[in-house]
């Protein structure tokens, strides 16, 4: 099938497998999803003890929604709404075109981001914000491992060898977490990495992926 990318792009927003989409052996995991499920369920717990101190100091610093969704694109293109707590000003998104990027490709970083609050500064570089992510692994739109999610803004211009890092789930973490968090600047490192995870995948690699997330997060390695 030969497809443009403005064409092909409208199909996945619908939710149709993208040409060329294959089935990585980690989607049909039952190691994985036991593992996703059990992990989902004792982030969940974490996050309703922590919600309401978050939700009042992100109040407090900034009036708003405590809560942040945005529409993502998991496995083979399918479309999801993935949940964060809010690290950026209300009007953020609009905001966008202001802020410089410093990224190569088609990611989007500033380390100087005027966008982010102060509270929200803390929760990134503790990892707090991506709490509510855990919902989108229980219900199966995410898993603990895998590939950086993509916005629509990123998959709506993506080449044919970008397509690949969607025959796996999206992750809370993954080789991106681990290898250099948020000093990674160029979009094809990023891709590099998450293919890098597909060929080395096998049930237990991503025990070792979370082991060494947890130490990137508390030596807060690459934090921003």
């Amino acid at each position: 099938m030969n497809l443009s990318n403005s064409a092909l792009f409208q199909d996945i927003s619908q939710g149709i497998y993208f040409p060329g989409a294959t089935f990585h052996p980690s989607t049909n995991s039952l190691f994985k999803r036991f593992l996703d499920i059990l992990g989902s369920l004792v982030g969940l717990v974490i996050l309703a003890v922590i919600f309401i101190p978050i939700a009042l100091a992100i109040q407090i610093d900034s009036p708003g929604p405590v809560l942040y969704r945005q529409k993502r694109y998991g496995l083979h293109g399918k479309p999801f709404t993935i949940w964060k707590f809010r690290s950026m000003v209300v009007d953020a998104d609009r905001l966008k075109e202001q802020v410089n990027n410093q990224a190569q490709g088609l990611i989007f970083k500033n380390e100087a981001d005027p966008r982010i609050t102060r509270v929200g500064r803390l929760l990134r570089a503790s990892s707090l914000d991506e709490f509510p992510q855990f919902w989108n692994v229980l219900r199966g739109d995410m898993s603990l491992v895998g590939t950086r999610p993509p916005t629509e803004d990123e998959v709506s211009r993506y080449s044919a060898h970008h397509w690949q890092r969607l025959n796996v789930k999206p992750g809370l973490t993954g080789e991106w977490q681990v290898n250099g968090r948020s000093s990674i600047k160029d979009f094809e490192e990023v891709v590099a990495l998450d293919l890098r995870y597909q060929n080395a995948w096998y049930p237990f690699y991503d025990l070792i992926i979370i082991a060494k997330t947890v130490h990137v997060v508390f030596a807060r390695i690459g934090a921003c």
